[in-house]
């Protein structure tokens, strides 16, 4: 069983940059594809970026993208959301998502991932 934790989260003014890591581990913990998800108070989980297992692959929420950027390195067993000009709308619970899949796509669903970290909190003040 692998498991996810995130780390890098936390307070950030309007137009500044944070990066989100999320680290995996555990038995048989190749070919998993990766995503960051988000969440905030009242709202249902979102889609927020997804990268497959080898990075041959990426995609982004129109919400981020060309904000955001999605990565990894598989020689660490991490992954990375890098967020730049940040907004309030920004502010959410960011959860990493893993599934096992050699398939050179992302899905958007959260159903469709099988792993889950418990979160990291992002704060965008204005």
């Amino acid at each position: 069983q692998v498991q996810l934790v995130e780390s890098g989260g936390g307070l950030v003014q309007a137009g500044g940059s944070l990066r989100l890591s999320c680290a995996l581990s555990g038995r048989n913990s190749d070919y998993y594809k990766m995503a960051w998800f988000r969440q905030a108070p009242g709202k249902e989980r979102e889609f927020v970026a997804g990268i497959t297992w080898n990075g041959g692959t990426t995609y982004h929420a129109d919400s981020v993208k060309g904000r955001f950027t999605i990565a990894r390195d598989n020689v660490k067993n991490m992954a990375y959301l890098q967020m730049n000009d940040v907004k309030p709308e920004d502010t959410a619970l960011y959860y990493c998502a893993a599934d096992r899949s050699i398939v050179q796509r992302v899905d958007v669903d959260p159903t469709s991932w099988s792993v889950w970290g418990r979160g990291a909190q992002v704060t965008v003040s204005s």
